[in-house]
């Protein structure tokens, strides 16, 4: 029973120590700021970010990108989006809002035996088109879509 004692004082003391670190600063998640694109996401403009996140503005409109987005999202809070990618040797795929303050909502860089899917939530400050930009082969892919945001947002 002194044994187990010890054991939990250990923990306790640790994960404290641990908390008190993190909570002063000294122990970030490094791996995670250091992969934070900070020029794409933190651009006011479409094209900004694009350049940020990709280097490039050149997009080429694509039916074999597949956006689904409510038509009307009820809440701008929370919008499901889903994009479905067909293009062959699809390496990531980002979402952007036009209307936002900061339109890169979202990046995911893709393995290379992944498929090329995601579903996620966003939000949006007012209706705007939804753009789903792939990158794929090394080139860059896009679609949209019009969603009028009733609540949450500027209201239209």
């Amino acid at each position: 029973m002194n044994l187990q004692r010890r054991i939990l004082l250990k923990s306790t003391l640790a994960a404290s120590a641990t908390t008190v670190a993190i909570s002063a600063g000294l122990l970030t998640p490094k791996a995670v700021w250091a992969a934070w694109n900070t020029a794409a996401f933190n651009a006011k403009d479409v094209d900004t970010a694009l350049t940020g996140a990709y280097g490039s503005t050149e997009t080429t409109d694509s039916d074999k990108i597949k956006l689904k987005a409510p038509d009307v999202a009820e809440n701008g809070a929370s919008v499901t989006i889903t994009v479905d990618s067909k293009l062959d040797k699809t390496e990531a795929i980002s979402i952007l809002v036009n209307g936002n303050a900061q339109p890169l909502t979202a990046t995911f860089n893709l393995g290379a035996t992944t498929e090329g899917f995601i579903t996620t939530n966003i939000k949006m400050g007012k209706s705007s088109d939804v753009i789903a930009v792939v990158k794929a082969d090394g080139k860059l892919y896009s679609t949209k879509q019009q969603v009028k945001v009733t609540i949450g947002g500027c209201g239209g």
